[in-house]
């Protein structure tokens, strides 16, 4: 067995060392008796909390040193987390206003989160349209006891949906005192001020008194950061990326022209009937501070002029606790929290040309709403000049930026009993969660009152004056024409569940440990669109999905330690869905020949059925992507008879339709690693993992939906030697209906090491690295193309088009002097990648001169270091603050993930810049 002590201290705040999985016995020294722990990934008590399984612990001491303010952020630094993690700061996806963690970068659908080992309910709106997952910003940091991170996938105990493995954020619950915390944080450019208060009362000593409640308060501010607050940080938050080689029209520019096109400008832009090509009103210079102009004519500018980096968020949690012991044995406890967190993005002003897509219905049986090629201007209208209708693309500084507001509420409630009875340990117990979402966009457009305020004389709007004479407009056009889209959504999760277990008999090597339990929960989910969207009559696609579902489940494990040296653990569970159900086995081995050293092994199956959002008939999104267009870039070139560089990584949307006919997603996972302790002081795990996910729940890749012959495309297409090739305009939407495709498996190694130094007079230190190594990551197609994303900037059909590194390492170093002083520095590094969609592609960006981009198509690498210290000023009282990002790295430039402009989310600390927090604890 190994002798490693499991380390749950309740310190305050400070900054980041690694836990790892690797932690061992738990004994009370002074008695001599050897106390039974539960760990994450099993229901059976034990004497060493070393399992099977890879089980990677972060600590209350951990949280400190990190300079974190929220569980999310801690979280998301991460070596386990990847593609599909959602950052605060990505205000234009989905699930705005949410955080998540997407262990394997299989996406957060399929990492569960638990909280005390029980679900909560699922954030309001689904990532990208589809997926369902826990907002981490419901949990209340100063609260929390420790976080176990089960890596080897899908959990027998607490669902076969675990596919990626399993988080538990376990809560305090024995805590008495009161603590008070203060603390503020700014930027080295004085600006995305931050603050936080928290107060934590706790009364009572279960041992003593028979009983313990405690109460956390927390509530916090961030100021919104601006893209353009970073403009002389290089290219950081920079749509105009020439300076760096790029050409003028990248993903973030707007109002250029190109043959037989415009995208939208302010001072707008007609089509003259004669040549099809745009050309702009005059004024540009009274809306874009561009100074160098589009050659073509058009009116260039940058949506930085416009867009948040970070948002601007208020919150609140609450939590509480109440535990009391009852007679013969048993607890009674009760826990309830409420949360709030206001978040509000600043975005782009709308525009005249969207393209929608809805329901259809018997007014438009496509479900599809160009309004680029339906909105024109009247030949009556004072600035048309050609005396004709014509087309037109404007973006309408006069109506200003669209602003998103997420205001979510999660309100969860438990009551239960557990205790001893027969020879059983036993816990059951009721949960209520629940959470709000409401959305508000601001600036939204009437397109009908548009259409006729542009291009019917007989309306009581006409006309609508654009770019630099629209302060002719009277006020009752606005009024008419802009409107907030606004929705209320909720999911609901009630869960009654039991589960005991106990020692049967001794084997050679021990007790043989029994489990069982059950549970039974019932799922809602109201998430209606957005209000105007249904028809088509405002300047945004249709988004929603509603359903509900009961589920059952039973399971039942084992641990037989077969002989002193060797361990088998063995767990199967049954699930049951109104339409499906499954039974997914869990196996293990632990062999420990001696006590420095193990080796470990397991194999498990997971399933996960189609959610309301992938099967729901109610259920629809459009979500938006860069791709190669194959039609306009063939084989990375712009195509003759019109084409430009824009083609070669234009967004375009993608509708996804509920099928209710879709079958469930399956899994294996199977992990091969050891456990040493090589010296005094020294500690260190090995593990290599490959999950397989079956019969994947996916829309159609957004590279395969481009090249279908449906895709909605504008009229522009190639004119070659004279003669139009039609079908070959401008890419717009396409359909990407969800689907059973293939398969995606993922191998990779993770790494531990953890080296404690003693200083003699000079304290202590302690050293920790940890590594993730993703060998591959392949994604299958029901047509058998596959695509390699390890290495590279893809999977671009996840949120963000973050990329999957190959490489991430976090490395820890920590000093403790005299229980008075603690400094900790870590660094986290994130590999290289290559900038193409996935291996073997062509460079997904290029350098104004035709060259691939950024330098050899690769994003470089980065590192960071945070530094954090803490001082007790007397027993009361404590200092602390950090500096993340300490020496200023600025991440690179990224032209082109769409989650942050011209920089990758997951450098998002390398474009906010050098950033200082200081605090103030007090406990008595």
């Amino acid at each position: 067995m190994l002798k490693r002590k499991a380390v749950a201290q309740a310190v305050s705040f400070a900054l980041a060392t690694v836990a790892f999985g690797s932690v061992a016995m738990a004994q009370d020294t002074t008695s001599g008796t050897i106390q039974r722990v539960e760990v994450t990934g099993s229901s059976i008590k034990r004497a060493t909390a070393e399992t099977a399984s890879p089980v990677q612990v972060v600590t209350r001491e951990d949280l400190a040193k990190s300079g974190k303010t929220t569980v999310a952020e801690y979280l998301q630094t991460l070596t386990a987390d990847g593609a599909g993690s959602l950052p605060t700061g990505f205000g234009n996806g989905f699930a705005a206003g949410s955080t998540a963690i997407s262990l394997r970068g299989l996406g957060a659908t399929s990492t569960l989160v638990l909280l005390n080992g029980r679900r909560m309910a699922p954030f309001a709106r689904a990532d990208d349209g589809q997926k369902s997952f826990t907002d981490l910003s419901t949990v209340p940091m100063e609260a929390v006891e420790r976080i176990e991170i089960l890596k080897d996938g899908a959990s027998s105990t607490y669902g076969a949906d675990a596919i990626a493995g399993v988080v538990n954020i376990i809560l305090r619950k024995d805590f008495t005192g009161v603590t008070a915390k203060l603390e503020a944080g700014e930027s080295k450019y004085g600006d995305a001020e931050m603050g936080k208060g928290t107060l934590t009362w706790g009364k009572g000593n279960l041992d003593t008194d028979g009983f313990n409640v405690m109460t956390n308060i927390e509530v916090y501010g961030n100021h919104e950061l601006m893209n353009k607050d970073r403009a002389d940080r290089k290219w950081i938050g920079q749509g105009d990326i020439r300076p760096w080689g790029y050409a003028a029209n990248s993903q973030f520019a707007a109002g250029y022209i190109t043959p037989g096109a415009s995208s939208p400008t302010p001072v707008g832009a007609l089509r003259d009937p004669k040549t099809n090509n745009y050309v702009p009103l005059p004024g540009c210079s009274q809306f874009s501070p561009v100074v160098n102009q589009d050659p073509a004519g058009g009116c260039l500018w940058y949506q930085d002029q416009f867009r948040s980096m970070q948002p601007q968020i208020g919150g609140h949690n609450l939590y509480g606790r109440f535990t009391k012991n009852l007679d013969n044995d048993l607890q009674l406890y009760a826990e309830a929290g409420y949360s709030r967190r206001d978040t509000s993005f600043t975005l782009t002003p709308p525009s005249t040309s969207s393209t929608v897509a809805f329901p259809p219905n018997a007014a438009n049986p496509t479900g599809v709403i160009s309004y680029g090629n339906t909105i024109l201007m009247s030949p009556n209208h004072p600035q048309n000049p050609y005396g004709a209708a014509v087309r037109l693309r404007y973006s309408m500084f006069d109506v200003g930026p669209s602003t998103r507001s997420a205001d979510n509420a999660f309100t969860r409630f438990v009551v239960g009993i557990k205790g001893q009875r027969y020879g059983w340990d036993f816990d059951t117990a009721y949960t209520h969660s629940k959470s709000e979402l409401d959305l508000n966009y601001s600036n939204m457009i009437n397109m009908r009152v548009l259409q006729a305020a542009l291009g019917n004389p007989a309306s009581q709007y006409f006309p609508y004056y654009i770019g630099t004479q629209a302060s002719k407009n009277p006020a009752s056009l606005y009024a008419a024409m802009v409107t907030n889209a606004t929705s209320h959504s909720t999911t609901q999760l009630d869960i009654v569940d039991f589960k005991a277990s106990r020692e049967l008999m001794q084997l050679p090597g021990g007790a043989l440990g029994l489990a069982f339990g059950a549970e039974h929960r019932r799922e809602k989910l109201d998430n209606p669109s957005l209000s105007g969207t249904l028809d088509g009559s405002i300047n945004s696609s249709y988004v929603a999905a509603k359903g509900d579902q009961n589920i059952s489940a039973v399971f039942l494990e084992v641990a037989a330690p077969i002989i002193q040296t060797v361990e088998l653990t063995g767990a199967v569970r049954y699930d049951k869905y109104k339409n499906f159900s499954s039974t997914t086995p869990k196996v293990g081995v632990k062999w420990t020949p001696l006590k420095t050293f193990a080796l470990r092994g397991t194999y498990s199956e997971g399933f996960r059925a189609p959610g309301p959002a992938e099967s729901g008939v109610e259920s629809q999104s459009t979500g938006s992507s860069s791709v190669r267009d194959p039609v306009r870039c063939p084989g990375g070139v712009p195509a003759a008879g019109g084409a430009t560089s824009v083609d070669c990584a234009i967004s375009i949307g993608a509708v996804k339709v509920g099928n209710p006919n879709l079958q469930p997603e399956t899994s294996k996972g199977y992990t091969l690693g050891l456990v040493w302790d090589p010296l005094a002081g020294t500690s260190l795990s090995l593990d290599g993992f490959k999950i397989r996910r079956e019969n994947e729940i996916n829309p159609l890749s957004y590279v395969e939906a481009a090249a279908l012959p449906t895709a909605i495309r504008n009229d522009n297409n190639l004119v070659v030697n004279g003669v139009v090739i039609p079908n070959t305009g401008t890419l717009l939407l396409s359909n990407a209906p969800y689907q059973n495709s293939s398969f995606t498996e993922i191998k990779g190694v993770d790494l531990d090491i953890k080296q404690r130094v003693r200083l003699g007079d000079y304290g202590r230190g302690v050293f920790g690295l940890t590594w993730t190594h993703i060998a591959s990551w392949v994604r299958a197609e029901k047509t058998g193309t596959r695509y390699q994303y390890a290495g590279t900037h893809g999977n671009c059909d996840t949120s963000n088009c973050a990329g999957t590194p190959k490489d991430k390492i976090s490395a820890t170093a920590s000093w403790d002097y005299s229980q008075q002083l603690n400094v900790t520095a870590t660094a986290n590094y994130r590999a290289d990648m290559q900038n193409v969609y996935f291996a073997g592609d062509k460079c997904a960006n290029a350098f104004a001169n035709g060259s691939d981009a950024p330098g050899n198509c690769r994003l470089a690498s980065f590192t960071t270091v945070d530094l954090s210290a803490r001082y007790n000023v007397s027993r009361n009282l404590q200092i602390y603050g950090s500096i993340q990002n300490l020496f200023d790295k600025i991440a690179p430039l990224d032209p082109l993930t769409y989650g942050g402009m011209s920089y990758n989310p997951m450098d998002a600390s390398g474009a906010i810049g050098r950033y200082f927090k200081v605090g103030l604890r007090y406990s008595m």
